[in-house]
This record gives structure tokens, C-alpha cells and sequence, in this order.
């Protein structure tokens, strides 16, 4: 059956073998209390885990300048280091491969979220990397302003140094060109999409995971004549889609060519065993949008029911 299910068709990534194109989204979940991932999140992780799954991981900060919200994750420290290792073991215990999605959130913090209390690092007083590459916020006026190829350029030698460290065969970036989120807009998403994934190409990293133009706010899907095919046919990587897909949505894409995988986000936190539920065609679970960002370390994180549960 799963033959003819295009998002359960197996697909090479590089140098993993994939056996789906369900991906696991980066969703933020603040139950990384102290900024420190904690035990239940190895059970979050691997309950959503198959053998040949990709999951990307909640967006972690990258440094104590990074955060906006209430208990997301981080990556600067070695307490935060070593609380990750066991998580990325389990996903690997269960055959899956597990990308960590790093973040600075820039304007979108406050100085109760910055040491000492000062105020937010970002591209402007009014702004990520993001924040950078949308005009709508950027109104620098140095190499990192104004024209296109400047605003973008912050961005690509994050990306350049990345590819120096680990090689560009572990090295994938998440994009939204149209959205905007926190008024960070953009006048051109499209020549923005374009010219990214032109350039992301030159550096062979591993995916570009672009988010579609009809989510132009969180959690909110709008009538869109926009598409990602344009960016989806330069980038010349794995591409992964996300924004409001469902399973039919999902195998329309996957079968026409118009990605390569399928970002899931609300329908795997609350369908953990989605691949499978894909396959068999079964009813899913609803999601409880008031549980999302709840720092319960159970409710609307480890507790929603597997197929066989639910039978």
C-alpha cells in the first residue's frame, strides 16, 4: 500500500537513506525549563521517531542573547550540550535522523529575555536572520542594507561558516520569504525565495526547507496565487515544504514534483505515530492548540494516544 502513498516512498538525502517524506517539524514547545533540554523530551522525540525518519529539532538558541520565549532550548552551554546527547540518542536508537534547527530571534525578545537586562541584538533597532533579509525591517545602510544581495548577505556567511565547521553535507537552512511574522515582511518574497536558493545552491548544502506563501502568519492559512515551485526548481538540494499541508496536500506535492518532502508540524505533535496513520488511512487525533506552549512536561507534549491506543 505504502507504494502508492508518495509521502511513504523511500528518498535519499545526501548521505541518508530516508524511508518517508513525512519530516517532523521544528516546532516550539518551551519545556526546556532554565533553557536546558530536559529527560522528557527524549520520550517527545522518540515516540515521533521511525527508522528513517527525519525529525528537525524545537528551534534552539544559539548563545544567552538568543531567546524570546519562556523555555525553548539551547546550544551554548555544556550542560546544554550533554542534556541534548541522550534525546539525539534515542532518535538514533530507533534508526531516525535528527537535524538540530539553531536559532537567534533578534528583535522578537525583550530585555527581560537578555542578560543584564539590556536590550535585544538584532539587524535594526527594529529587527534574526530573518530580520536581515526582509526589507520590510532591515534599514541598514552599510554591507548589510539596502540592496538585495547585501541584506541576504549576513544570512550566507552564517551559512559559509557553517559549511567550513561541519561540511555541507550536515548543514540545511529553514526559510519564509513570505511571511510576516512580527511585521517582518518582505516588498519581493518571491526575488528574495529566488535569489536565497540560488545562492544556498553554490554551497551544496544538504535541504532548504521553505515555507509556503499561504502562511503568512502563525498558524493562519490564506488563499495564495504564490507558490515555492520557482525557488523549488533553482535550489538544487533536498527541498522541504511546510505550511498547512495535510496528507492529501502532502502526496499532491510529493507526486507532482513540487518538493521532495513534507514538513508536518501540529498533525505530528498531535499524531505521533503519523507516518503510519498516512499509511493505513486512519483517523487523526486533534490537536489542542491551548496545550502547545504549556511548559507541562506531559499534557499536549507525551500524551497524545497512538493508533493502537485509540483502537
Amino acid at each position: 500500500m505504502a507504494d502508492k502513498i508518495p509521502l511513504l516512498t523511500p528518498y535519499k538525502m545526501g548521505k541518508f537513506e530516508l524511508s518517508h517524506r513525512v519530516v517532523l517539524a521544528p516546532l516550539t514547545r518551551q519545556r526546556s525549563y532554565g533553557n536546558v533540554p530536559q529527560p522528557h523530551a527524549i520520550l517527545y522525540y522518540s515516540q515521533r521517531t521511525t527508522k528513517g525518519g527525519l525529525l528537525i529539532s524545537e528551534a534552539t538558541g544559539v548563545s544567552d542573547t538568543a531567546q524570546g520565549y519562556p523555555e525553548t532550548p539551547g546550544i551554548w552551554t555544556k550542560q546544554q550540550v550533554e542534556a541534548w546527547k541522550p534525546i539525539v540518542d534515542a532518535v538514533h536508537a530507533k534508526g531516525g535522523v535528527f537535524f538540530c534547527q539553531i536559532w537567534h530571534v533578534g528583535r522578537v525578545s525583550n530585555t527581560g529575555f537578555q542578560p543584564n537586562g539590556q536590550a535585544p541584538i538584532s539587524s535594526t533597532d527594529k529587527g534574526l536572520l530573518n530580520q536581515f533579509m526582509k526589507d520590510g525591517v532591515n534599514d541598514r545602510t552599510d554591507e548589510f542594507g539596502g540592496s538585495l544581495e547585501n541584506r541576504c548577505r549576513f544570512a550566507l556567511e552564517v551559512v559559509d561558516a557553517i559549511v567550513k565547521e561541519i561540511g555541507a553535507d550536515k548543514v540545511g537552512i529553514r526559510l519564509s520569504p513570505y511571511a510576516d511574522y512580527m511585521q517582518s515582511g518582505d516588498s519581493n518574497p518571491k526575488a528574495l525565495g529566488l535569489y536565497m536558493a540560488e545562492a544556498l545552491s553554490k554551497y551544496k548544502i544538504l535541504y532548504c526547507h521553505m515555507v509556503e506563501p499561504r502562511m503568512k502568519a502563525v498558524g493562519e492559512k490564506v488563499e495564495c496565487p504564490h507558490s515555492l515551485v520557482p525557488m523549488r526548481k533553482v535550489f538544487k538540494g533536498t527541498f522541504i515544504s511546510a505550511g498547512g499541508y495535510d496528507m492529501e496536500d502532502g502526496n499532491n506535492a510529493v507526486a507532482e514534483n513540487r518538493t521532495d518532502l513534507v514538513a508536518y508540524g501540529r498533525l505530528f505533535l498531535a499524531n505521533p505515530d503519523l507516518p503510519k496513520r498516512f499509511e493505513l488511512n486512519a483517523p487523526l487525533n486533534k490537536y489542542n492548540r491551548e496545550t502547545f506552549y504549556t511548559p507541562d512536561p506531559v499534557i499536549g507534549y507525551t500524551d497524545y494516544p497512538f493508533l493502537e491506543t485509540t483502537a
